[in-house]
């Protein structure tokens, strides 16, 4: 699974080139080693001890509240705005691969590379698609990813790091940008006291995009959710707010789902 995606790595201590030296190992020219884990991502963090991410239980969640479907309108959105062509396709902060492999799965001729740095998000990303590897690496970090190599990469409710999106991006491609609308998850957010939407979100994206990227759109997408009390405790438990709120929903919920999809070319 991570052989389709070798080709894009780089050596995170000296920006070399790596190879596959058994199934559980890569190595650059260098010599510097890298431990496939069993469950088939890469460990690229080349010894530094990055934040942990999202715990077992919140990637549990997510993992079955995407599998029934509540958010396909969101990969849906993200698979028509990648454009046709081959080439990675880049997904920071990929949690479980459920987006990279639904753009995957519209795209045959493309390959993909899931970065994250929750080791229990990877284990989920690296079985996602057979045309896509995964990688434990902190965004906030140089990406372990050679220059000019993504023809799309995708941002879904993740940290933005514009000069290293810029540097991996080809001259040609597309950054897709997905954050929450005003009104996401709003029924909850008041019966349940989850994080609000930052009000100033728009701000920090373009902060965190600098002069390195030009928008050539923006759109909203929303869906009206309709959903169990179980499901209700499943979204709960994926979203930040699962790190000081009890899910205690005893009830089913309609829920808004909004997004802003933006669609960013190099500058």
């Amino acid at each position: 699974m991570i052989d389709g995606a070798l080709p894009y790595l780089r050596c995170p201590v000296c920006g070399g080139t790596l190879a596959g030296a058994d199934e559980r190992t890569i190595r650059c020219s260098r010599g510097h080693s890298f431990d496939v884990a069993r469950q088939g991502y890469v460990n690229l963090t080349a010894g530094r001890s990055p934040h942990s991410g999202d715990t077992a239980e919140m990637v549990a969640d997510r993992e079955a509240f995407l599998a029934e479907g509540h958010y396909d309108f969101i990969a849906e959105t993200l698979a028509a705005a990648a454009g046709a062509g081959d080439g990675l396709v880049l997904d920071a902060g990929t949690g479980t691969g459920r987006y990279l492999a639904r753009v995957l799965d519209a795209h045959p001729a493309a390959v993909g590379l899931g970065i994250d740095v929750s080791k229990p998000a990877l284990r989920r990303a690296a079985r996602a698609h057979p045309r896509a590897g995964a990688a434990l690496a902190d965004l906030w970090r140089p990406l372990p990813v050679a220059d000019g190599s993504a023809r799309v990469i995708l941002d879904v409710f993740a940290p933005r790091n514009g000069p290293e999106f810029r540097r991996v991006l080809r001259p040609d491609g597309v950054l897709l940008v997905v954050t929450p609308a005003a009104d996401h998850l709003a029924e909850l957010i008041d019966a349940f006291g989850l994080l609000k939407v930052d009000p100033d979100k728009a701000d920090r994206v373009a902060d965190a995009l600098g002069t390195d990227f030009d928008q050539v759109t923006a759109t909203t997408v929303r869906r009206t959710l309709r959903l169990t009390a179980a499901e209700t405790r499943t979204l709960i438990g994926m979203t930040p707010s699962a790190h000081h709120v009890v899910p205690r929903a005893d009830a089913g919920h309609e829920v808004t789902a909004a997004v802003e999809v933006a669609v960013y070319r190099p500058a």
